[in-house]
């Protein structure tokens, strides 16, 4: 007979991979593999002969009565159990088979101990992921739902079952699910968009409302998707989240919003927001109207693209300084002048954006309109200069008036004085003579004084369009005989469709009074020469006249010039009264008179037409 070899069951156990211990009837440790004599720790002394709940119990987690139980049981059985060894802890699962002979009769237990650190740490990570989730779900009010298609059984999460203010131990049904939808739109698109995802599996993701158990509407989105196996769908799964607070926080904002953009487009001003760059990123309607367009067309745009170079420059550099020195720009007159050439005269601020850090990411800008009121300030000024003028003409008028109606009034008074008193007839005759002379100067100077006032006073002029070089023709032509006594030579260069804007008597008197003025002033030395020209300049026509007369010393009389009753040379035909009557005559038209002489060279005059408002 051939002969097998056998090996003792201690050597095979020692060499078992697993670590397994044997344990008899009374709970003796009767054998163990190295590994597992390992786990407790038992060295050299292998604990063989000893109670195995003396090794358990030594561990954390056991219990006894659980122990004991384990190890009298015909079935497998596990627990586990862990070892704390200072900040160390080792957590082990043992688990217990029963031990049978040849005749299958009980004589112990099989043990077989693994660490399951690792095992343990997963769970760990597991559970805390598990908890994560949860709660920001609970944060998020993001739920969950599930639907088998096999058992039709719908389930859902604790959070959706929150949202839907239903006890946690409900169990809806897939319509009773789809009911909770607010009645019309949203309980048939969530019921189009279900059955769609059961017949192919299409994914949706959809705001809706719904209405509680308790009746209350909320905002929701709910989403799914199809789960499947062998390319054919067995469940459907998908979240839940409540969005009310957000649906109503854009709605109020979005309310806020168009607040806002009707106030900003209602405002008689021209609003825009600008960022770092100067871009504009907000304009309203009143920018938009100012400069014909939509804001698509302005959006991205900086002052460059829509304005004067020099003019954008300046903005640019008011945009950098506020938001380098983060101070506002408040109430600055401002001028735009668009790439048309037209410019506008603005009010304009601008304050810095600041984020949360104090930092500015761009400015607001607000700007009115200030052009007519400009243009109003100007004719306010104007008509303060122009009354400024007339109560100094009034007030030196008053002085003449005075000074020349107390002097007619004296000599009456003493010729009558002196008539009175006299007897001899011839004297009287002489006297009466004289009185008759003072009254005859007494009309002139009222008449003198009548045709300032008319001048002063006559507040609507009839201004015409007039062609100059006819004027000085039809003039030279009256004064032909006084022309050709004193032998006067002309030169008249004025362009002959030359036309001024004028009161028609006022342009004869003007060019009247400067011709025989240059005339009575000649030098007796010379042959008289006037010369006469004129050009348009802007909305100003400059009509000049020269002499080579007798001059005049303006350093001397310069302030005087245009004076009533101002004469400065000995011409028994002057009555200072010409210069006066035409200056009046021209400034009451918008214009002006200048005058440039020089003694023993001659004078020139340069009036000055205004062409505005014709």
């Amino acid at each position: 007979m051939k002969i097998v070899e056998t090996i003792p069951r201690h050597y095979l156990l020692k060499q078992l991979p697993s670590p397994t211990a044997l344990v008899d009837s009374n709970n003796i440790l009767v054998d163990a593999s190295d590994s597992w004599i390992a786990h407790f720790e038992l060295g050299t002394n292998n604990g063989l002969g000893t109670n195995i709940l003396d090794f358990f119990l030594k561990h954390n987690s056991v219990n006894r009565k659980e122990l004991e139980k384990c190890l009298s049981k015909t079935k497998r059985y596990s627990i586990r159990h862990k070892k704390i060894d200072g900040a160390n802890t080792k957590w082990y699962k043992s688990t217990f088979v029963p031990w049978f002979d040849e005749t299958e009769n009980m004589v112990g237990t099989i043990i077989q101990t693994e660490n399951i650190c690792q095992e343990v740490e997963k769970e760990k990570e597991l559970e805390h992921t598990k908890n994560l989730l949860k709660t920001k779900s609970e944060v998020a009010k993001v739920g969950s739902w599930e639907y088998d298609i096999a058992s039709e059984k719908l389930t859902w999460s604790n959070v959706t079952k929150a949202i839907h203010e239903v006890p946690s131990d409900y169990e809806p049904t897939v319509t009773e699910a789809i009911d909770f939808y607010k009645s019309g739109y949203c309980r048939n698109k969530i019921s189009m968009l279900f059955h769609k995802a059961l017949e192919d599996g299409t994914p949706f993701n959809e705001r809706l409302t719904i209405v509680t158990q308790k009746g209350e509407e909320r905002w929701i989105i709910a989403g799914g998707r199809a789960i499947k196996k062998n390319n054919k769908i067995e469940k459907l799964f998908g979240t839940f989240q409540d969005v009310h607070d957000q649906v109503m926080a854009e709605a109020k904002t979005k309310e806020s919003e168009q607040l806002m953009t009707t106030l900003i487009n209602n405002l008689p001003l021209n609003v825009f927001v600008k960022d770092l760059d100067s871009r504009k990123i907000l304009v309203n309607k009143s920018e938009c109207d100012y400069l014909g367009t939509t804001p698509e067309n302005l959006i991205g745009k900086t002052d460059f693209d829509l304005y004067d170079q020099e003019i954008a420059q300046i903005s640019r550099d008011e945009d950098l300084e506020v938001m380098r020195t983060l101070k506002p720009m408040l109430g600055r007159e401002t001028i735009n002048v668009r790439k048309d050439g037209r410019s506008t005269n603005f009010l304009t601020s601008k304050i810095p954006l600041l984020d949360t850090e104090g930092k500015a990411y761009g400015l607001i800008g607000m700007s009115m309109d200030i052009t007519n009121l400009k243009q109003k300030e100007d004719e306010l000024r104007n008509l303060i200069n122009v009354t400024a003028i007339q109560n100094k003409k009034l007030i030196n008028f008053a002085h003449i008036v005075s000074h020349n109606l107390r002097s007619h009034t004296a000599n009456f008074s003493m010729l009558l004085d002196f008539l009175v008193k006299e007897k001899d007839e011839k004297e009287k005759d002489r006297i009466m003579n004289m009185l008759t002379h003072a009254s005859d100067n007494l009309l002139d100077t009222l008449e003198n004084l009548n045709e300032v006032v008319d001048i002063s006073t006559n507040v609507n002029l009839d201004k015409k369009s007039l062609n100059l070089s006819e004027n000085i023709t039809r003039v030279r032509q009256n004064l032909s005989a006084f022309l050709e006594k004193n032998k006067v030579e002309f030169r008249n260069t004025v362009p002959s469709d030359l036309t001024v804007s004028s009161v028609p008597a006022y342009l004869e008197s003007i060019i009247l009074n400067l011709i025989t003025n240059a005339v009575k002033y000649s030098d007796p030395n010379k042959s008289p020469f006037i010369e006469l020209n004129a050009k348009k300049q802007d909305r100003t026509v400059i009509f000049s006249i020269s002499d080579n007369g007798l001059g005049i010393d303006l350093d001397r009389y310069g302030g005087k010039i245009f004076g009533m009753y101002k004469t400065f040379h000995n011409n028994k035909d002057a009555r200072g009264l010409g210069l006066y009557i035409i200056k009046n005559q021209i400034e009451a038209m918008g214009g002006n008179i200048t005058v440039s002489s020089e003694v023993n060279k001659g004078t020139t005059f340069n009036v000055y037409f205004n062409e505005e408002n014709q």
